[in-house]
């Protein structure tokens, strides 16, 4: 008797509400998937794409002079001999690499300010090793000024790098610890005109900065992406690795792009003997890369491009104006005061402030430091933009910053965040 009660109760209510339809279907059936999905994988899984380790930080630019990559193969009576004799090799090396004039061993050591060892092994009587030299710019700077059009030429201006590696069918940039994002982390910019900013990849990166990004047309979208860099213009260079068989040679075919475009610039192929080679491969490329975005820089292609800043300063302009505006009312509603003498309201409305571009280095023992030095300088009024250009983590790290203020401005309100502050020529140094 109660089950046929329930029954012609629940067909009655069936006739009062009518069948749901397809589309709340089909929102059932996908409510009921994603809370199976939670239930198996757990939450945790879902948020995986921008976790894990992924970012490479960029080794810190400085203004010496650094070439790399050098190899030597030197004997002697010790080992200490060999090795001085290696070091001695790789400082003449490096001298004839930057094309400077012929000097003397002497001359020559004189101004290396440090030799950096990539790789060495050491006998008894050998020294066998891949060393890079650094030069003091202050001494070695005043030879050098022929060299390829002088390396003492005015930089360009901030370019983001995204480094585009096709391996195995797939394109990839800061998704995974990638051997091309190494190569352009481990590269050492200062001899370099360009002004590259390298992001690290880590994090939110990785999602914003992908494979098909360079491929974007959005001049609002490029904005964005930029301004969060600190950058001007971007700047893409492709690296395609072909296997031939498996332990066989690597082709790489390397093309240099730029610009929101994705124009293209040069290409050239390099060949390595196996998958060791690949390494050396790359950095051979990076140099060859870096090469022709000089000669770009010395045509003037380089140049930011016009479409990315013309928006920018439309939008500045109609904020002046609207200041302009909202300040011209209140002079005209305020009211005239009892007193005869009183003037009227008026006056040239100020100018907006100019927007400029700033360096802040400052200490980061480790990655919490860095995150904490962003954030207390993008809270500064009037900070449009600020990212890292360099990071060394248990060094000192450099930002760019962007503000509608001058040097002055920036350097008090980070002192009134509680950061000591140095002001130098265009620069900060800030420190807790």
């Amino acid at each position: 008797m109660t089950l046929a009660f329930l029954s012609q109760r629940m067909r009655s209510e069936r006739l009062r509400f009518g069948k749901a339809g397809p589309a709340v279907q089909l929102v059932a059936c996908l409510g009921l998937a994603l809370a199976v999905a939670l239930a198996v994988i757990g939450a945790g899984r879902l948020i995986a794409q921008i976790e894990g380790d992924r970012g490479i930080p960029p080794i810190a630019s400085s203004t010496d002079i650094q070439v790399t990559g050098i190899e030597v193969n030197t004997t002697g009576k010790t080992a200490e001999e060999a090795r001085a004799a290696g070091w001695k090799e790789a400082q003449r090396k490096a001298w004839e690499m930057l094309k400077a004039p012929k000097m003397s061993d002497e001359q020559i050591d004189s101004m290396v300010s440090a030799v950096v060892i990539e790789r060495e092994q050491i006998g008894p009587r050998r020294y066998v090793a891949r060393l890079g030299v650094i030069f003091d710019r202050a001494k070695a700077g005043q030879f050098l000024v022929s060299a390829e059009g002088g390396l003492e030429r005015s930089r360009s201006a901030p370019l983001l790098v995204i480094p585009v590696l096709y391996s195995g069918g797939a394109g990839q940039v800061f998704e995974v610890k990638g051997q091309w994002q190494r190569a352009w982390a481990n590269f050492g910019t200062a001899a370099s005109p360009i002004d590259y900013v390298r992001p690290a990849g880590a994090g939110g990166e990785s999602l914003i900065l992908t494979a098909g990004q360079p491929g974007r047309r959005s001049r609002l979208w490029w904005r964005n992406v930029l301004d969060q860099f600190g950058a001007a213009d971007v700047i893409s260079p492709v690296a395609r690795l072909e296997r031939q068989w498996p332990g066989g040679p690597v082709k790489g075919t390397f093309t240099a792009r730029y610009g929101p475009d994705n124009r293209f610039l040069e290409s050239f192929t390099l060949t390595a003997p196996n998958e060791d080679g690949v390494p050396k491969m790359l950095n051979e490329a990076l140099v060859r890369i870096d090469l022709i975005y000089r000669g770009a820089l010395a045509q003037g292609l380089l140049q930011p491009d016009p479409t990315l800043v013309a928006d920018q300063q439309a939008f500045y302009a109609a904020m002046s104006a609207l200041k302009a505006a909202i300040g011209a009312e209140a002079g005209e509603s305020a009211e005239p005061t009892a007193t005869a003498s009183a003037a009227p309201l008026t006056g040239p409305t100020q100018a907006a402030p100019a927007i400029a571009t700033y360096t802040v280095q400052f200490a980061s023992p480790d990655a919490r430091a860095v995150d904490g030095a962003l954030s207390a300088v993008r809270s500064v009024a009037g900070v449009q933009a600020a990212g890292t250009t360099s990071i060394a983590i248990g060094g000192t790290s450099v930002m760019r910053v962007t503000i509608a203020g001058d040097l002055d401005a920036l350097a008090a309100g980070l002192r009134a965040r509680g950061w000591q502050v140095t002001v130098g020529n265009g620069a900060l140094a800030i420190r807790r």
